[in-house]
């Protein structure tokens, strides 16, 4: 049998992952590399070696199938010829840091998942894990405390159920009423989520936009979700925001000339484009998987239906992304977060880098004595920079320590309470950023992955693996903050 590559560049491990896929589905064949892909002596499953994501067919030398993934990438690609990352649902809105969705394909594969089990993903962001356990048909349940990442999420995975004809006829009727709109002034409110986006948006834009938010609230029922996730992606470019920085700036770039309603209707049509084709390939009849919001830690097994068969996610990293601060106009205008609250959420998140009321001190205290009982080596990581702190580090250069201590034990209570969600020698794939910090003048590399992985293993977990990723090189303003490498961490529960 032979196994044969898709028309793009690969990565170095995108063809170990492919290697270690065929090993697990086809049950240990010997594989010989020629130069359209891997030859297979023994393991001539055909009917598993399609779910394989980093080969574009199988071949048994009388006919090749094609396999799922070149299908739905082929279906995402209209005419292109590098690896599609947008195909089905995933690119129904640009959240920021979004993992590759092909190599959680890849990992379901190497573990072996079947339809019937289940995956947990306690940190699911905008939902990649759950969408590829949809299209293999495994049940997946996510967890985030970011409200706009489950919205996101659970946008998606309905998408993934709802027929295309029905979007269809929504778009329709959203098309015909928003044509036959002639006025696009109302009046703006003064309560406290008015007030806040009429402080980021020329007056104009909002009005067009509040009378957007109507129209789908009105005619999109219960698939209305779905298309405020495309508007709501939309907002920034069309905001006073700064649309490529992820902090709050206000933009010296003009704004979009094209209509907010012309722009949102293309969209829609791109979106329910590809849910159409992606629904030619797997139908409807798929797992209603869902997202919840809710903090990982909450958890208890009694709280499941059933223990999970295996996790995968991309946790949060030291000092992350600010995502609430970045996504702040999405949640505000979906009503998912009152603006008082915006500062209080991203303080919660792990990762974050902000410190609210006496959490400083707090924070000072424990990593001091180390009270919240970290492994001695991240413990004594954490007082190395901070005896690194020089007299010319400003506010935040300061706080990493403690940033990065809280980080630890955050995740360290995560790792004991995902240990008691899922069955003995369930696996967990974690996809970890490295990160570094510039302390007195001197770049200190945090290598978070290792630091995860020990202290998983102080709280049950067995290490099997680190397999490092290499990543695309970022541009643009965050370019120098950017993470340019990455490494899958395979763990075993106890």
């Amino acid at each position: 049998m032979h196994l044969i590559w898709h028309n793009y560049r690969y990565y170095p491990y995108e063809r170990e992952l492919a290697a270690r896929e065929a090993a697990s589905l086809l049950h240990d064949p010997i594989l010989h590399e020629f130069p359209g892909g891997l030859e297979l002596v023994g393991g001539s499953d055909s009917r598993s070696a399609t779910r394989l994501t980093y080969f574009s067919g199988v071949g048994n030398g009388r006919e090749t199938f094609e396999t799922l993934q070149s299908r739905l990438e082929g279906a995402a690609r209209f005419g292109k010829t590098r690896q599609a990352t947008r195909y089905s649902v995933h690119g129904l809105h640009e959240y920021k840091g979004k993992f590759n969705p092909q190599v959680v394909k890849a990992i379901l594969n190497i573990f072996n998942i079947e339809p019937g089990q289940r995956v947990l993903d306690p940190f699911c962001g905008s939902g990649t894990t759950l969408v590829e356990c949809t299209h293999l048909g495994i049940s997946s349940h996510g967890i985030d405390l970011n409200p706009l990442a489950i919205f996101i999420a659970n946008a998606k995975l309905q998408a993934l159920v709802t027929p295309a004809d029905e979007l269809w006829a929504v778009l329709r009727r959203l098309s015909i009423s928003l044509n036959r709109t002639r006025r696009w002034n109302i009046t703006l409110g003064d309560d406290p989520r008015s007030l806040y986006l009429q402080s980021w948006f020329d007056s104009e834009i909002l009005e067009i936009i509040e009378i957007i938010y109507s129209k789908i609230n009105r005619i999109g029922g219960s698939h209305a979700p779905i298309f405020f996730a495309v508007a709501s992606n939309l907002l920034r470019d069309y905001s006073l925001q700064d649309p490529k920085d992820l902090r709050i700036r206000r933009r010296k770039s003009p704004l979009p000339e094209r209509p907010f309603p012309e722009a949102l209707l293309d969209a829609c049509t791109r979106f329910i484009e590809r849910i159409e084709a992606t629904q030619a390939i797997l139908g409807t009849d798929l797992p209603s998987n869902r997202a919840a919001l809710c903090d990982v830690t909450a958890l208890e097994p009694a709280d499941l239906p059933a223990l999970f068969d295996a996790s995968i996610t991309s946790p949060p990293y030291a000092m992350a992304l600010p995502y609430i601060d970045t996504q702040r106009l999405s949640l505000v205008w979906l009503n998912l977060l009152d603006p008082e609250n915006i500062l209080e959420l991203e303080a919660e998140l792990i990762g974050s880098r902000e410190l609210r009321g006496h959490a400083r001190k707090r924070l000072s205290s424990d990593l001091e004595e180390n009270k919240q009982c970290l492994p001695e080596i991240e413990a004594l990581f954490c007082h190395r920079i901070q005896n690194a702190l020089g007299v010319h580090d400003g506010f935040r250069r300061k706080a990493v320590p403690i940033l990065l201590y809280r980080y630890f034990t955050s995740m360290q209570k995560s790792f004991r309470t995902i240990h008691d969600l899922v069955h003995r020698h369930a696996p967990f794939a974690l996809i970890v950023g490295h990160n570094h910090s510039v302390l007195g003048g001197v770049r200190y590399d945090i290598d978070t992955p290792v630091h995860l992985a020990n202290i998983a293993s102080g709280a049950g977990w067995t290490i099997e693996e680190l397999i490092p990723l290499q990543t695309y090189h970022r541009y643009g303003y965050h370019m120098n903050n950017a993470i340019n490498a990455e490494t899958l961490v395979i763990l075993r529960r106890s």
